[in-house]
């Protein structure tokens, strides 16, 4: 089965060609891995360009885009695991099954912030620094990921017939909307707007460089915080497999909370006019040259 984009005004429908690229014997090639390993590559190299001109060491960057994978996929996989916790008891060897789906952004984000904690403590650089320099990486990084739902056939939203609607398998439906065909492609919403934001990154980014803004130290991961936040929050609304703790849609709970501290860290930069304070000292020469300019 291949995309159908039929000719239709203004609208066109999405059908997944199905998880797997091609198989050679027992190895099966699937899209989801092909695509974590372009935004990591992608992320790479973007993390250290954007590093070299703000005269930090890339190789710095690109050690430290290893240990936020190295984190991230893990935190995803086990917070996912925790809130669907009823599925795996009975068959925990499908607790490391990655590969069927079934992973979290959020517990990607906070396995890759730990991750960037300890990196910053080690190398003796201020955390807010690095995450600035990485903002930009993670954000396109999920907007690439969320494809690998649409290869899945998972993580839709509810039933819709607008033009631009979503086919899903009837073994991959809920079981309450198995007679529905069509649904809101709600990883398409959450992509492109992940682009809007990394596009507000790299502006806001560049504008500081050029001397036309003068950003504090920590804003650009702090509007990533609460940009991206603001997105998932409505997004996560249409979803029909959302992780629930009782009545609350987890995410949500999640990104509301994402929003309320980007907007009171930046509250804290340019209203407060103070430094965020980091974990540990920083040693770093970049750092105190920007708190002095400020």
């Amino acid at each position: 089965m291949i995309t159908e984009i039929p000719i239709l005004p203004l609208g066109f429908q999405f059908t997944s060609p199905g998880p797997i690229i091609f198989e050679l014997g027992p190895l099966a090639v699937r899209w989801y891995g092909l695509l974590i390993a372009t935004a990591v590559l992608i992320g790479v190299t973007l993390s250290q360009y954007l590093a070299r001109r703000r005269h930090v060491n890339p190789e710095l960057l690109g050690d430290l885009v290893v240990w936020l994978v190295l984190a991230a996929i893990p935190g995803a996989r086990l917070y996912y695991v925790l809130f669907e916790w009823e599925q795996y008891q009975q068959n925990p060897i499908d607790m490391i099954a990655i590969w069927k789906g079934g992973i979290a952004i959020h517990g990607a984000i906070i396995g890759g912030a730990i991750a960037a904690l300890i990196f910053a403590r080690i190398n003796k650089i201020s955390f807010w620094q690095l995450a600035d320099l990485v903002a930009p990486s993670v954000i396109l990084g999920q907007a690439i990921g969320r494809w690998g739902n649409f290869f899945n056939s998972e993580a839709f939203g509810s039933p819709t017939d607008l033009p631009w609607k979503l086919y899903i398998p009837p073994e991959r439906r809920p079981s309450e909307l198995v007679n529905f065909d069509y649904f809101h492609p709600t990883f398409l919403y959450e992509s492109l707007w992940n682009l809007m934001v990394f596009g507000l990154l790299l502006f806001l980014f560049f504008r500081d460089l050029r001397g036309r803004y003068r950003l504090k130290v920590g804003t650009l991961f702090l509007v990533y915080m609460a940009a991206y936040s603001s997105g998932r929050i409505w997004i996560e609304g249409l979803r029909t497999d959302s992780l629930m703790l009782g009545p609350l849609r987890i995410a949500q709970f999640v990104s509301l909370a994402g929003i309320l501290l980007g907007l009171a860290g930046l509250a804290w930069l340019y209203l407060l006019k103070r430094p965020l304070p980091d974990i540990w000292p920083s040693e770093n020469k970049y750092r105190e040259e920007q708190t002095q300019k400020e």
